[in-house]
């Protein structure tokens, strides 16, 4: 038993030691291993790949890229969802030493402008088209030379680095898009066994850039966090010991590839376990992933908390058998104590785990575990991982805090990106002299190290003087029997500063009132902490990932805030 911690301050063991390889190394070593266990199973399109077919798609799209010109160092965007294709580009760039820049299918034709622009990308894959967003639609209008162009050589004003446009087909899809290859004309130009593919994956370092993801920018615009071969391929592997991952495992993964919990926290955690990568749908859908669990025998399911309620509230839940499931994580936003009970109860996730990070931290800090005792893995984001260190600190002073003592978290460590692209100002904004990462995140730290997240420091409320933590109203409202999912807020108060505002999804079938809540409320949290505001919704904003938007919450209630005072002066 470890000493009681008398700071905020902890080191992950280091016992096993880091990664040094690159993705292609890694991953052609497993190959040799295991040749003929799954790599890929996309039910959507119908594909289901060996480990040695996933890497000659690999190889073979590898020397695509570089016969379309493209030499190490350049920026390819991926502007998809989840699919084979996806994972061909992720191990065809890194083997050959391109850096895959992961484009958000929410960008509109103003962020891509920005994105493509910031990191100077040279080609584009992309999906035609998607339910009512049209991708090449968007391309021709800032590209309209796209039209009158041979594929590969693009000359754009407004992209006056883009050169060549893929877009990705399906077999026997209908009509050439002008200017544009297709990505299976890409990939047929390809030869499996080029030599320059193998030349270059051996001048690569662990230490090399690999992948560029942009932040939400929230507050201005996208950052692009800069992430390397040592980054990412080492936190896909301690987040997959952490699942006790082995080459049995069926990973069920419905979050977006474009975004570090599918790409790192998925893809590399089954790649570096052996595991069998599996895809419900090309975007989320929760009677497909209910299907794809009991017809692929999943061993382990991801998502964020929004996800699991969706599957968890499906009127056919209850047809479907979960008993192969063991493991997964809940990421990507604070998840409710009530629902991580029930997905370990209903759904049969005994090693259930929570993981907590950034995409600036290639993204995980910390994780719980299989050996977690249960009530801190309902009530925490785990310990640090290895080779990592966290702390939390005084977001004034700087001072490291004592245990249990809200401050801002800051990691170090391996997993620290490489900075944001041609930006070292914002670089230096977020990683200090020492090289910690300063998340902007409130957490707490107990004695035993376990880290348990309580808001943003932006999301903290002061009420005439009092800090409340949004975190812990929403967890004591999510025990009322009636109530399914709550955000609470600040918004603007001319007596008190600030005032609480709490938003609520009822359960289906149920009635609530205001006064009902408030009653559930008194005596057993202190008044400030009562939300004065209770708004009830059948949905919250949120982003393509399913992360809840509080932002936008505080934006609307403080139009119709305002609107109530104008209408009563």
């Amino acid at each position: 038993m470890n000493a009681p911690l008398t700071q905020s301050y902890s080191r992950g063991a280091t016992t096993t030691p880091l990664i040094e390889q690159t993705i292609g190394d890694f991953y052609d070593a497993m190959t040799g291993r295991q040749p003929d266990r799954d790599a890929l199973i996309s039910r959507h399109e119908g594909r289901r790949l060996t480990y040695r077919q996933l890497q000659i798609e690999a190889n073979q799209l590898a020397s695509a890229l570089l016969r379309l010109g493209l030499v190490p160092g350049d920026r390819v965007g991926i502007w998809s969802h989840n699919n084979v294709p996806w994972v061909l580009m992720q191990i065809a760039t890194a083997k050959v030493g391109l850096i895959l820049v992961n484009i958000n299918p929410a960008y509109r034709v103003a962020e891509l402008e920005y994105a493509l622009n910031k990191v100077d990308c040279k080609a584009l894959v992309t999906m035609p088209r998607f339910k009512t967003s049209d991708y090449l639609g968007m391309i021709r209008e800032l590209a309209p030379e796209l039209a009158r162009a041979r594929p590969g050589t693009l000359a754009a004003q407004r992209l006056p680095h883009l050169r060549t446009v893929v877009w990705i087909d399906q077999p026997g899809q209908g009509q050439d898009e002008p200017g544009a290859l297709r990505f299976s004309d890409l990939l047929a130009s390809g030869d499996p066994g080029d030599d320059r593919v193998g030349q270059i994956q051996r001048t690569l370092k662990a230490t090399d850039p690999v992948n560029i993801q942009f932040t939400s920018g929230t507050t201005g615009f996208p950052k692009g966090a800069t992430l390397t071969h040592r980054n990412i391929l080492n936190n896909g592997f301690f987040i997959g010991e952490c699942m006790r991952l082995t080459s049995a495992d069926r990973l069920c993964i419905p979050v977006p590839l474009y975004h570090c919990f599918g790409m790192v926290l998925g893809n590399l955690a089954c790649l570096t376990h052996g595991a069998a990568i599996v895809y419900p749908n090309d975007s989320f859908d929760p009677l497909s992933v209910l299907e794809t669990v009991q017809a692929e025998k999943c061993t382990g399911l991801h998502g964020v908390p929004t996800m699991f309620i969706a599957e968890l509230q499906h009127p056919r839940f209850k047809e479907f058998d979960f008993s192969t499931l063991r493991t997964g994580i809940m990421a990507g936003s604070p998840c409710p104590i009530e629902v991580m009970k029930r997905v370990v109860g209903d759904m049969h996730l005994s090693e259930m785990t929570i993981a907590y990070g950034m995409t600036e931290t290639s993204p995980v800090s910390c994780q719980s575990d299989a050996s977690t005792p249960f009530d801190k893995r309902i009530t925490t984001v785990g310990r640090v991982q290895p080779h990592l260190e966290v702390k939390i600190v005084d977001p004034e002073s700087g001072a490291t805090a004592r245990p249990n003592v809200p401050g801002e978290l800051c990691t170090r460590g391996y997993s620290v990106m490489h900075g944001y692209w041609d930006d070292e100002a914002k670089t230096r904004e977020v990683i200090d002299a020492e090289n910690w990462m300063h998340t902007g995140d409130l957490a707490t730290m107990d004695a035993e190290g376990y880290v348990n997240i309580v808001g943003r420091i932006k999301d903290m409320v002061i009420r005439g003087g009092e800090n409340v933590y949004p975190r812990e109203i929403e967890e004591f409202l999510y025990r009322h029997p009636k109530v399914q999912d709550v955000q609470v807020v600040g918004v603007p108060d001319s007596k008190y500063g600030e005032e609480l505002c709490a938003w609520v999804i009822v359960k289906p079938g149920q009635s609530l009132t205001e006064d009902e809540l408030r009653a559930f409320c008194q005596g057993q949290i202190a008044h400030y902490k009562v939300p004065r505001y209770i708004r009830f919704i059948d949905a919250f904003p949120t982003t393509i990932t399913g992360k809840i938007q509080k932002f936008r919450i505080r934006e609307i209630m403080k139009e119709e805030l305002r609107v109530q005072e104008e209408k009563t002066a």
